[in-house]
């Protein structure tokens, strides 16, 4: 299997650095580097630790862990968050907890816990996330024309325009 170096650097005390939990994984695991509070109709942005060099043709994916999703109101919002080849900041993962604000009172919640439970999460430093993909981004050149539709393999319709049955 082919792989890229990218080159990490740790920015915080006692963090780790990604890895695959699987040998045919696509994503790695990336962990919290603090604990955090999300209360319901919070967005925050987890810390994660870590700084990135990405070779040019080349982004990171951020996307929410399955498990997450389906045990709990917490969502990685812009899914798939990109981490262009030109950042070099520390990485953060946007984090929004849908829960309604009239939950909270009840929580704090562990991200681990199952039964979808609506009220405030506590994040624990460790704690894996989201996971990350390294995608090749070939560049768009456009190619201006006077009449779009007369481009080969125009299906006709717009949104919705295949129905909901078929």
């Amino acid at each position: 299997m082919e792989q890229i170096e990218v080159y990490i650097e740790k920015c915080r005390e006692g963090v780790e650095i990604p890895a695959y939990a699987n040998i045919n994984d696509a994503g790695m695991d990336v962990r919290a580097a603090e604990d955090m509070i999300i209360n319901p109709g919070e967005t925050v942005i987890v810390p994660t630790g870590l700084k990135v060099a990405i070779p040019a043709g080349f982004e990171i994916q951020i996307r929410p862990r399955s498990g997450i999703s389906a045990k709990n109101p917490l969502r990685v919002p812009n899914t798939p968050g990109t981490i262009d080849a030109g950042y070099r900041d520390e990485v953060g993962i946007i984090m929004t907890n849908i829960s309604e604000e009239s939950y909270k009172n009840e929580g704090p919640f562990s991200i681990g816990e199952k039964g979808n439970k609506k009220g405030v999460y506590k994040i624990n430093k460790g704690d894996r996330i989201a996971q990350m993909v390294l995608q090749r981004v070939p560049m768009i050149k456009f190619v201006e024309v006077d009449d779009i539709t007369k481009i080969e393999g125009n299906r006709g319709g717009g949104f919705g325009s295949s129905g909901i049955q078929k």
